[in-house]
């Protein structure tokens, strides 16, 4: 089993449910999240702006905010993985900043709480 956290464009959403569904996956965890890219902000002003300079604080303006993203979290088997980052890709890839990230992690386990199943069959 695998996990694939995206994070996506909030205005991405809607698209981005229903092309996994047709993709065949229905249960999935979506999240409101903020972050930025690294290409936003220079680490040597956010190492300024912690040490407390005003003027590194200043430079980072709107730079160094925060922007309002979503993180979809699903739980696969593994030779699902493909499908599910594809069509991330697919609907999210727009070739500018902030089209997100994707992340595939394994699972050791997972139990369905109601059933007591355990490993795959508790994700099925």
């Amino acid at each position: 089993m695998r996990e694939v956290i995206a994070v996506v464009r909030i205005n991405m959403m809607n698209q981005t449910k229903k092309a996994l569904t047709d993709c065949g996956i229905d249960a999935f965890f979506a999240h409101e999240v903020n972050g930025r890219g690294k290409g936003f902000v220079s680490p040597d002003v956010l190492e300024g702006a912690r040490e407390g300079y005003e003027e590194a604080a200043a430079l980072l303006g709107e730079k160094g905010k925060l922007y309002p993203k979503r993180m979809v979290t699903v739980v696969v088997p593994d030779d699902r993985v493909g499908c599910v980052v594809e069509t991330i890709i697919n609907i999210n890839q727009t070739g500018k900043p902030g089209d997100g990230r994707i992340f595939v992690t394994p699972v050791i386990d997972a139990v369905r709480v109601r059933t007591g199943e355990t490993g795959a069959e508790s994700i099925a």
